[in-house]
């Protein structure tokens, strides 16, 4: 039987993976609707979307995947922080969608929803595990140093 994290790690990545392959689906189906918030310096806002839709659909894939979880955890990860910037400009340029804009607050909850999804692809890809083999190495090296502190 698995384990409680194994489990809660399995529908972390389901969740977060059916996330992305649906908002990597829409980028394709809607893509009007993502083209605004591309910033301008990048130029040719639909080719961005697209693009970052592909990415989405297979990373979203990916992390579904516990063999490329740890790859695709990173890599969603630095798809975040790069994507970050489309709605940083919307929020600083103050750009509708569907006609409407949005007060700050709704821009600071959607930047702490990105940190959460960072921090959850790296869990997932787990970039901050410890194995056992270092935790006691950490602690032989701790109980030297208190010992040559005594």
């Amino acid at each position: 039987m698995p384990d409680l994290k194994s489990v809660f790690r399995n529908l972390a990545s389901f969740s977060l993976g059916i996330f992305f392959i649906v908002i990597g689906i829409q980028h394709f189906t809607d893509p009007d609707w993502f083209e605004p918030i591309v910033p301008k310096i990048i130029g040719n806002p639909a080719f961005w979307v697209y693009v970052s839709g592909i990415f989405e659909v297979v990373l979203g894939v990916a992390i579904l995947h516990p063999k490329w979880r740890s790859w695709a955890g990173k890599s969603l990860a630095v798809l975040l922080v790069i994507l970050y910037w489309a709605n940083l400009n919307m929020w600083i340029n103050n750009i509708p969608l569907d006609g409407k804009t949005y007060a700050n607050y709704w821009h600071v909850l959607r930047a702490l929803a990105q940190v959460l999804m960072i921090a959850m692809a790296l869990w997932l890809s787990n970039t901050f595990r410890i194995t056992q083999a270092a935790r006691e190495a950490n602690l032989s090296h701790n109980q030297r140093y208190v010992e040559d502190n005594k």
